[in-house]
């Protein structure tokens, strides 16, 4: 950790330019309407779809933002200044719809144990590429080593945490604010750390097996993910999430609905103040019963505390869209490049927000094929005619070296819009 004493000048002076820079994009007058129409897309006022684009998963030699473009020496400084560049980027170069705010963030450091069964992951040498992975997971038997579960444990470094924020607000001092903000987990789900807990296949088998057992597994996860957030929330450590925020599995959290309007009259944010992702890519291939019966009531326990909900990643939800539909705040819906599009269009109508994942095949193979991707978008815009739709890039590995494709998808996807419209 820096000592703002010990900063080079020459860095603090870029991290300076680089705020001057945000400040400037951020009453940009495209970039204000960008803010403006991400309001109206959540409150159903009918504006354009909304188009995102995602850098930060490219793994390929030549990156969008690669590493030669960053001056400053210092470690900490470096990563600050990535921040800022990556903003930039992504307002100049990119143009998909991110928004640009004037504040910089940082967040509580707060920390969490394991849940007393060590996951221990390994990896192979990958050379810097995607590689898959292995575990044993440390419950065999889920009747025999239940008792080796213990419910995570949490704690806060203040001290930290203000030393970082004394330190960012001495760098922007009178350029740009800094604030506490972000999220202390991507997802609410809770299927991805069963499955590290007790394997992909035991999970399966259990449902058959053991199904007790497998209730009980998940009232556990369940009740330890709600302590986990109450206990922030009792500490004051839940931050909003209504603005230029990452919720759900690519989109921003722009909304007039958060926090509730009594929040004006308390000091600390609620669970019900705040958008929340629940998610279960790992059981795609658990039939509609089964995962109403072993994963949605626990998922619904946690998704029905907060504000609103954001459902689904990557997995293909429409074999399951009815059942999500109980979730009485259920927002937005993630429509994977697996869905079936026009079932979910059916389905959502404008009432949901149809938050389509297009393809990221398209722009990472040999060939860069617009007429294909032009195809891809003018099938999902035409059949999710009516719908709130949101086109998302994400997931991108590679793009084969050719930076600029990404901001030619984006291109793309607004000419698309344009012709459709």
């Amino acid at each position: 950790m820096s000592d703002i004493k010990n900063l080079p000048r020459h860095d603090v002076d870029i991290l300076r330019q680089l705020a001057e820079c945000k400040v400037e994009i951020a009453e940009d007058s495209v970039n204000l309407e960008r803010r403006r129409l991400w309001y109206l897309h959540d409150a159903g006022g009918g504006g354009r779809p909304m188009v995102l684009a995602e850098t930060q998963g490219v793994q390929d030699a030549v990156l969008p933002l690669p590493e030669s473009v960053l001056q400053c020496e210092d470690a900490w400084a470096r990563s600050v200044e990535k921040t800022l560049r990556l903003e930039i980027y992504r307002f100049r170069t990119l143009g998909d719809d991110h928004v640009v705010e004037p504040y910089f963030t940082t967040n509580w450091k707060v920390n969490t144990s394991n849940y007393g069964a060590e996951v221990v992951l390994e990896y192979p040498e990958n050379h810097g590429h995607l590689t898959a992975r292995r575990w044993d997971p440390p419950i065999q038997d889920l009747d025999r080593d239940f008792h080796k579960l213990a419910q995570r444990t949490f704690s806060v470094d203040r001290e930290s945490t203000q030393v970082e924020l004394s330190r960012l607000e001495h760098v922007f001092a009178s350029i740009l604010p800094v604030c506490i903000r972000g999220s202390h987990w991507w997802t609410m789900g809770m299927t991805w750390t069963a499955i590290e807990l007790i394997g992909m296949e035991n999970m399966m088998l259990y449902m058959y097996d053991n199904p007790e057992g497998l209730h009980r597994l998940m009232k556990f996860l369940r009740d330890d993910h709600l302590a986990y957030a109450s206990w922030l929330e009792k500490e004051g450590l839940l931050n909003l999430n209504n603005q230029n925020d990452y919720i759900g599995s690519g989109s921003t959290g722009y909304t007039h609905d958060l926090p509730l309007t009594d929040q004006e009259k308390r000091n600390s944010v609620r669970m019900r103040d705040q958008w929340v992702l629940v998610e279960s890519q790992e059981t795609v291939g658990v039939g509609p019963d089964q995962f109403e019966e072993f994963v949605f009531p626990y998922q619904l326990s946690i998704a029905e505390q907060f504000g609103k909900c954001y459902y689904g990643c990557c997995e293909p939800v429409h074999s399951r869209i009815e059942i999500l539909k109980d979730i009485p705040n259920l927002a937005r819906v993630s429509v994977s490049p697996w869905a079936d599009e026009a079932y979910m269009a059916e389905s959502l109508k404008s009432d949901i927000v149809y938050s389509r994942k297009s393809n990221p095949t398209l722009i990472s193979t040999e060939v860069f094929n617009e007429d294909a991707i032009r195809a891809d978008l003018r099938h999902t815009l035409n059949v999710a005619h009516g719908c709130r739709v949101e086109l998302i890039m994400k997931d991108v590995h590679t793009l084969n070296n050719q930076p600029e494709r990404l901001p030619r998808w984006v291109e793309i996807a607004r000419e698309v819009i344009d012709e459709v419209a």
